[in-house]
């Protein structure tokens, strides 16, 4: 059986290393063993699945994750923490070590070249703050990623896996359906966290699909245009990406996409459609 981290021993860990969570980092570490254990269950790994790890902190997923994986890449920001991570893995879980690699490293800049076997899956407790950068960063950058399972925030949860005409759909939502299908994986109580946070947390499953055929920056565009007004319909909204109201309702119009609805309304393809039909000036 895995030896997982319990409250004691991440304490006393980071007592060791005179380590206090700091709010800047997003730090806050899961101390039930047995709430990693459904986390790590929950991400459906295979055998040959190579996870990225992003904020692996003390180590208490990494260890549930080490035994169902072929590859553990772990990218941690805090110099101490990651410095800390192999000699924890190797006391705790020797004959799984040879499998990890640490990245002292910011996940928001992390490129597919510093990674020797690609990743193909996503499981990590992100930092509330950059979660959905963070995870639309590594979709961009990895194009091996296939899945992932990311504990956030529980609102940023329910807008990542928000479907179009929902009041919470929005740039999140739309931009994270260009690369997979997301959905709510679970509830993870605060009370399950050192420190204990002031929020609740959720699970979100995500598997990559094809994108709808266009230029990803310039459909990403478009999706900032029509949520940076949300109650102005999209005639209005995208009058300064497009160069005028008019100009807008005729792109609209050729993208078959009615120019009184909001952004809200519209599905992943829609915004794609609209891109392509951009005029030139």
């Amino acid at each position: 059986m895995d030896e997982l981290l319990g409250a004691k021993d991440i304490r006393q860990i980071a007592a060791a290393l005179s380590v206090r969570p700091t709010k800047t980092l997003g730090q806050n570490f899961v101390v039930d063993a047995n709430t990693v254990r459904r986390i790590a269950d929950a991400a459906k790994l295979a055998a040959d699945d190579v996870v990225l790890e992003v904020g692996p902190g003390l180590g208490s997923l990494t260890l549930a994750l080490l035994p169902r994986c072929a590859r553990l890449h772990a990218v941690e920001v805090d110099g101490r923490l990651a410095s800390a991570l192999r000699p924890t893995v190797e006391a705790r879980a020797a004959h799984d070590a040879s499998k990890l690699t640490v990245h002292h490293a910011d996940a928001m800049t992390i490129t597919a070249t510093e990674f020797d076997v690609p990743p193909t899956a996503l499981v990590a407790n992100l930092p509330y703050n950059v979660a959905v950068p963070v995870v639309l960063h590594l979709l961009a950058v990895l194009p091996s990623l296939q899945r992932g399972l990311v504990m956030v925030q529980a609102e940023v949860a329910q807008r990542m896996t928000a479907d179009p005409g929902s009041k919470i759909y929005g740039v999140p939502s739309a931009k994270l359906a260009w690369y997979a299908r997301a959905r709510r994986a679970g509830a993870v109580p605060r009370g399950v966290f050192w420190p204990v946070p002031n929020v609740d947390s959720a699970l979100v499953a995500f598997e990559r699909h094809d994108p709808p055929p266009g230029d990803r920056a310039k459909v990403f565009k478009v999706i900032d245009a029509a949520f940076a007004q949300r109650r102005k319909v999209l005639r209005g909204a995208l009058a300064g990406w497009a160069g005028g109201a008019d100009a807008a309702e005729r792109i609209l119009t050729a993208a078959g996409v009615n120019p009184r609805l909001r952004g809200e309304a519209l599905r992943i393809s829609d915004f794609a459609q609209i891109a392509a039909h951009q005029e030139t000036p």
